[in-house]
């Protein structure tokens, strides 16, 4: 998995790797639609090239902290700092390190995953991250 090891033990700070991730899972699912929702919900706010290049096969735009603010909302970042256990200064910084990756892992072959698939996918990037298993593919 190398690259996601290496952000989130940059990105860790003293929080566990798998509190992180778990949290960013957690946003993902209760975000209305998951991933469609979240890729939904950045072209809304004309941000809409940035999720498309974590769901597809090429490399991953960047996106920043003050990017997350505008598409997700003070509410669902404080709910994902709580939830983290970070500061909530610092969960924008988190979720900007951490997302792009995450997502593009979950979306494997530019593919969003349908329904229960993304819990099942979540469940395997945890298990690779701690590892116990292999990369979700």
């Amino acid at each position: 998995m190398g690259f996601l090891d290496d952000i989130v033990g940059n990105v860790a700070g003293g929080t566990s790797g798998q509190t992180l991730v778990t949290s960013v899972l957690q946003m993902l699912t209760s975000q209305q639609g998951g991933v469609t929702g979240l890729a939904q919900a950045f072209q809304q706010k004309g941000l809409g090239d940035i999720a498309a290049s974590w769901i597809g096969t090429g490399g991953n735009l960047p996106v920043s902290a003050q990017q997350l603010q505008q598409v997700l909302g003070s509410e669902q970042i404080q709910a994902f700092a709580q939830q983290a256990g970070i500061p909530a200064d610092a969960a924008g910084s988190h979720l900007a390190q951490l997302l792009p990756s995450i997502v593009d892992r979950l979306t494997p072959g530019g593919k969003i995953p349908e329904g229960g698939d993304l819990m099942s996918a979540g469940t395997g990037l945890l298990q690779s991250l701690m590892g116990r298993g292999k990369p979700a593919q």
